[in-house]
């Protein structure tokens, strides 16, 4: 069975990973014959925000703890994770993805990825395996292949202010629909906007079905072609 990371960085899109995302994404990974392993860092939340209130709480919350929520318990710490393990690496988005996967949301182009997240990323890039990012994810993507000769060609929408800072870390930056995906073949890269764009769920679910049946089938042609 195809194994699939899904890195999750908290619960709640203001904090955490976006839960509609996360969960379409676990959704759509098991009705195309799947096995997810979810993922997160074993690291404290940048921030927490009362979601009711749209406010900051004052208290201290874990990322992979958190992440178990979606998780239903079962999550990996992603330091005790290798490319070996996995046969593709998916990042849902939420502003957890750039707060506590990486620190985009207060740094921009300046920011810095989760070390562990890092060496996981490039690890599957190194062994042919795809990734997918959803949502704000793609700025993940960009940041972790700066300086590299991968030049990632990603989409978060449309949204100008972050598309340019993609482009500030080397990625090129390509518009789409909130219900497409755009597909790096060269870096075996799937991206799509979801909620950078979304109105609705169907519209978000939609897009990440895409691109998780996509993930999926750069994966399985490369478990045939190592098979072979």
């Amino acid at each position: 069975m195809t194994r699939v990371g899904v890195v999750l960085s908290g619960c709640g899109v203001k904090d955490g990973s976006e839960i509609h995302e996360s969960v379409i994404t676990l959704l759509a990974l098991d009705r195309l014959g799947a096995e997810a392993v979810c993922i997160a860092p074993n690291v404290p939340q940048m921030d927490v925000v009362d979601h009711l209130k749209g406010e900051p709480a004052r208290e201290l919350r874990n990322v992979l703890v958190e992440s178990a929520r979606i998780a239903r318990g079962k999550i990996v710490d992603v330091k005790d994770v290798r490319a070996g393990d996995l046969d593709a690496l998916i990042f849902p988005g939420g502003f957890g993805a750039a707060k506590n996967i990486c620190d985009f949301a207060v740094k921009g182009a300046e920011c810095t990825v989760n070390p562990d997240v890092k060496r996981l990323a490039r690890e599957m890039h190194e062994a042919k395996k795809p990734i997918g990012a959803i949502c704000i994810a793609p700025t993940i993507v960009a940041k972790i292949f700066e300086g590299t000769s991968a030049k990632p060609k990603l989409t978060i929408g449309n949204d100008k202010g972050t598309a340019d800072a993609l482009v500030k870390m080397g990625a090129e930056h390509v518009d789409r629909d909130v219900r497409d995906t755009l597909v790096d073949e060269e870096n075996r890269i799937v991206t799509t906007p979801a909620y950078m764009c979304a109105t609705r769920i169907s519209e978000a679910a939609d897009g990440i079905e895409k691109l998780v049946g996509q993930v999926l089938a750069m994966a399985r042609a490369e478990q045939a072609a190592v098979a072979r």
